[in-house]
């Protein structure tokens, strides 16, 4: 859909719904296309399980406490 710079300026939020609808808004200025308003693309897709499988092993004392100078560094004792 075109539409001119003074029709998106006189209704802007009309051509927002459309394009939250799912159409391309291009915008001209004499006749000639300046901008495009479209969807942004959905980014609700889960991530694979095991993208990073093999790229770094948990050692077997990560949840071990701190050491005490650690700890009082983050204590600011």
């Amino acid at each position: 859909m075109n539409v001119t710079v003074d029709e998106i300026l006189h209704d802007p939020l009309k051509y927002l719904r459309q394009v939250e609808a799912g159409e391309t808004v291009v915008i001209v200025r004499f006749n000639q296309p300046i901008a495009e308003l479209r969807p942004i693309a959905s980014s609700n897709k889960l991530r694979p399980f095991g993208l990073c499988a093999g790229e770094f092993t948990v050692p077997d004392d990560f949840d071990a406490p701190l050491p005490e100078d650690i700890l009082s560094s983050f204590e600011g004792t």
